[in-house]
């Protein structure tokens, strides 16, 4: 979301992000979903999301078509809000943590469940992304889907014209061989910046286990990176504007940002001409709607839940963020060439070729985390914000 409408929504907003004067009873995770509107009935909403993740107006429609005070703030990554949920004093009504983080946080009874009485457009939801959640929460008692997408790499037209307009037939090959690294070096290389989903996406490339259950494992994925860390530019959990700038030519991340920031180049016909790649290995994932345990606003919790997955709202957001969203009928309501993009609605075989991303165990984590950290400081790299729309193109 841009910080334009921020200021303008925390400006409308008259209350802390503890809720209104009128507050729910706090329900506890685990126990049965909110009970009626009457009772838990506030006039505010406080919501924690990924940013370039909604279509602004619809935020905006649904505040002034409920009357409330709406508070919507911005995270970078899965870890930022995993460290907020796990404290149980978040502050917030809803939050979309991805699919490999909710299993440890529905244990950890950072969540309540939802009342799908309360959520009538829940019947939208595509099947085949209640299946694939179900692995992360049984019986599809905690969360509801928001968008999907995978993750994957792109490479811009200066990329392939240093490769010879040739590329690999693995395309992760681009990403993790020194013989393409040190060729893409002098037009940018950015490596996202979370192990988290680099390490899955690397794992799999090299024929193991994604959720880095042995350490030795991981420890081979890092020396993979270790060896491209000299052609590497900088490190970035988002780089939506550095990529449409041209500032980079190869980079990871969601098909969705990817996808986003091809289109803001095409926008201001810079000509940087960026390709999303759709190889076999992708990483794919569930993002969903989730209510904090500590959540005072449960009912307009689950009524903006219910909004998203309106057909006209869904294809609305699916549209302005380039992610494919939860509700099935919204699709019919995007433009063909959305649908028909393979790294944004993945097909069968994608699927077939690819995994769904793993939670990985508190020790996995931690290894990653420190390997990741020691091969960041290999050399004088760059670091990039999400939110780097602002910023120079040289970043800090």
């Amino acid at each position: 979301m841009k910080k334009s409408v921020l200021a303008v929504l925390a400006a409308l907003s008259l209350a802390a992000c503890g809720g209104g004067e009128k507050k729910a009873e706090q329900p506890q995770a685990g126990s049965a979903p909110a009970a009626n509107a009457e009772t838990a009935a506030t006039d505010t909403l406080n919501i924690y999301n990924w940013s370039n993740y909604v279509d602004e107006s619809t935020v905006e429609d649904f505040k002034k078509a409920n009357n409330l005070k709406l508070t919507y703030d911005l995270y970078e990554n899965n870890e930022t809000l995993e460290a907020k949920m796990l404290t149980g004093k978040s502050g917030y009504d809803l939050v979309v943590p991805g699919i490999a983080f909710l299993p440890r946080q529905i244990e950890a009874g950072a969540y309540q469940k939802i009342n799908k009485d309360l959520i009538p457009n829940y019947k939208n939801i595509d099947p085949e992304l209640l299946k694939m959640l179900e692995t992360a929460d049984p019986g599809n008692q905690y969360a509801v889907p928001y968008f999907s997408g995978v993750n994957t790499l792109a490479i811009t037209a200066k990329g392939k014209e240093l490769l010879g307009g040739k590329l690999p037939e693995n395309g992760w090959d681009l990403l993790f061989k020194p013989e393409y690294t040190n060729k893409l070096k002098s037009c940018g290389i950015a490596l996202w910046d979370t192990p988290s989903e680099m390490f899955p996406i690397l794992l799999n490339y090299l024929g193991k286990d994604p959720k880095g259950s042995n350490p030795e494992d991981l420890k081979a994925a890092a020396e993979v990176l270790k060896t491209i860390r000299p052609d590497v530019k900088r490190f970035s959990p988002s780089i939506i504007d550095e990529l449409a700038r041209g500032d980079i030519c190869l980079a990871a991340g969601n098909g969705g940002d990817l996808n986003l920031a091809k289109a803001r180049s095409e926008e201001v016909k810079n000509n940087v001409g960026i390709e999303v790649l759709t190889p076999k290995g992708m990483g794919f994932w569930i993002e969903s709607w989730l209510i904090p345990a500590d959540a005072k606003n449960v009912v307009n919790a689950h009524k903006y839940i219910n909004y998203t997955l309106d057909p006209e709202v869904a294809a609305k957001n699916g549209i302005a963020v380039t992610f494919a969203p939860a509700s099935k009928p919204a699709r019919e309501k995007m433009p063909a060439e959305l649908v028909n993009t393979r790294s944004i609605f993945p097909n069968e075989q994608d699927m077939k070729d690819g995994f769904v991303m793993p939670q990985m165990s508190a020790d996995a984590k931690k290894l990653s985390v420190n390997l990741w950290q020691k091969i960041k400081v290999g050399s004088n790299v760059r670091q990039c914000g999400r939110a780097d729309s602002s910023a120079p193109s040289g970043c800090l």
